[in-house]
């Protein structure tokens, strides 16, 4: 038998040895399927089943409810303000982190994940400790006519909390992969620091800082422990869509609370719409930015900006 027959058969003998048998891979995927099936689409289906129970004028006028507009419309809100807040915040640090050495870098990187690691409701606590009338910073406050606590500030706070950690955890290992050349190169070339962010750093994570935008904001409209501590469950005022479901289901208003409920799965559910439609334009942009010979796919973005082209800008 000659070689290259032997080196043939060698590689397929490998092959057929490292390749899962049929009935474990179909065991494997009728796992998964039914774990789904059982813990994710049958209690999506019976959200809308049981929200739509009385007719679509009664789901429409569940949610044309004042009381439930109003956790609506503050929901919205909260999202509105906390993942710009923590956009800034996790673009500011990612870049610390990744692109300079200082004192205390090992400190940051773990107070980071502190929200992680803290329950929401010990949060919620924590800022009532703070922020409350008897609270540390209670009587200046008073004093001055502010009101954190129980109020839209405290929910946006303790939304902001929460929700800190994401955006900066999807971008710190991207821009530690990238490294810092391109940016050392155009401030060389005469690039300010500002430049150098817009045309060579920010198209390099866009996607990265994208994909943690729709995390952030999925998290911060579907938060309950940490704004259920600061809300005060004031109806009309503080109480976001989370809470509203909560007070409808304790009322025993099933069909009301599983309508503002399916709101809330309804956005989820275009969360991961849009999430993954962002991993499929990455995935198709990087296809497209390799030449073939290179089956290793790079973490950055296609569009990426030359040092040149940024001293010229």
């Amino acid at each position: 038998m000659s070689k290259p027959g032997i080196a043939t058969s060698s590689s397929r003998r490998i092959e057929q040895s490292t390749e899962e048998p049929a009935w474990v891979r179909i065991t494997l995927i009728g796992v998964a399927l039914a774990f789904l099936l059982l813990f994710l689409v049958l209690p999506l289906v019976a959200v809308f089943t049981e929200a739509m129970r009385k007719g679509f004028g009664a789901y429409l006028a569940a949610l044309v409810d004042p009381d439930a507009w109003s956790a609506i419309k503050l929901t919205l809100l909260t999202a509105a303000i906390a993942v710009p807040l923590n956009v800034v915040f996790g673009v500011a640090t990612a870049w610390a982190i990744a692109k300079f050495e200082f004192r205390g870098k090992s400190v940051l990187t773990t107070l980071i994940d502190l929200p992680f690691s803290v329950s929401p409701i010990v949060a919620g606590l924590a800022f009532v400790l703070v922020f409350g009338a008897q609270g540390w910073l209670g009587p200046w406050l008073i004093e001055h006519n502010l009101k954190i606590i129980f109020a839209v500030p405290g929910i946006v706070l303790a939304t902001a909390f929460v929700t800190l950690p994401l955006v900066a955890r999807e971008l710190i290992p991207l821009m530690q992969a990238q490294g810092s050349d391109e940016e050392q190169a155009a401030i060389v070339l005469g690039a300010s620091g500002w430049q150098t962010f817009w045309h060579v750093t920010l198209p390099n994570i866009k996607w990265g800082l994208l994909y943690g935008i729709i995390l952030c904001n999925a998290r911060a409209m579907g938060e309950f422990g940490a704004v259920s501590v600061v809300s005060g469950h004031i109806r009309g005022l503080t109480n976001t869509i989370p809470l509203q479901v909560e007070i409808l289901y304790n009322e025993y208003q099933l069909q009301a609370g599983f309508a503002v409920a399916s709101l809330l799965a309804l956005l989820a559910l275009l969360t991961l719409v849009v999430k993954s439609v962002v991993e499929w334009r990455h995935e198709r942009a990087l296809a497209v930015d390799l030449p073939p010979e290179q089956p290793l796919a790079r973490t950055s973005s296609p569009a990426r900006a030359t040092p040149a082209s940024v001293a010229s800008a």
